[in-house]
């Protein structure tokens, strides 16, 4: 369990930051 948890987190994460950087929210890049 604490695996799959992780890797969700991983994702969640990862999707944030793709999704400020296209968006140029947070990112700005």
């Amino acid at each position: 369990m604490n695996n799959v948890f992780a890797l969700i987190v991983v994702l969640f994460v990862l999707i944030i930051i793709v999704g400020c950087s296209c968006f140029g929210g947070y990112g700005g890049y």
